[in-house]
């Protein structure tokens, strides 16, 4: 079975749920029917009536959300869902395909899927991968910029802050033996 969340995520996600009873004196079974009650249809707009109405904080009403209304939600748990809503051009699944493929015999994976990006971890998160218009990927990296020439700097990306270099891929061909290390030297440091 492939783990979708690190240990550490899981403590995260056990610690929401505890603190929220505790903090707030409901349970989370109370806060999905208050969820319920909610006039707003879209999810943004039921994230920020949760927040506004009942002083729930950006984590705790998304967690809350998530668990009110699961089918209408790409969540932690539902990794395949996620990836297939991300990854619809073909050209750029194919991609995510060969960087899979480079990760899959790395011992200790854990393969997260997010909103915007498909990411690796083991500890840590050591890279992730986003679909851009035109059929291509970038690569985001756990290493530093001048570990290759063809890593750049990352700016405003969505994912991990300690992927310090992102990679331009047009093609599976470009997930080569330099992209499989400096993979490998990701993940040795996560």
């Amino acid at each position: 079975m492939t783990e979708h969340l690190t240990e550490r995520q899981k403590k995260w996600f056990a610690s929401v749920r505890e603190g929220l009873e505790r903090e707030t004196g409901k349970s989370l079974e109370d806060w999905v029917a208050i969820a319920k009650t909610c006039p707003e249809t879209k999810p943004r707009a039921q994230l920020a009536w949760l927040k506004a109405h009942h002083g729930l904080g950006q984590n705790r009403a998304s967690y809350v959300l998530s668990v009110a209304f699961p089918s209408e939600r790409m969540t932690w748990d539902q990794p395949d869902e996620a990836r297939a809503a991300l990854w619809t051009d073909p050209a750029s699944l194919a991609i995510l395909q060969a960087l899979e493929a480079a990760v899959a015999d790395f011992d200790g994976l854990v393969t997260g899927q997010r909103k915007t990006y498909s990411a690796w971890s083991r500890a840590f998160q050591f890279a992730a991968a986003k679909p851009v218009k035109g059929g291509t990927a970038v690569l985001g990296l756990a290493v530093a910029p001048d570990a290759s020439p063809r890593l750049l700097e990352p700016r405003n990306e969505s994912w991990s802050e300690r992927l310090k270099a992102k990679l331009p891929l047009a093609s599976p061909a470009d997930v080569d033996d330099e992209v499989r290390a400096l993979l490998m030297t990701a993940w040795e440091k996560s």
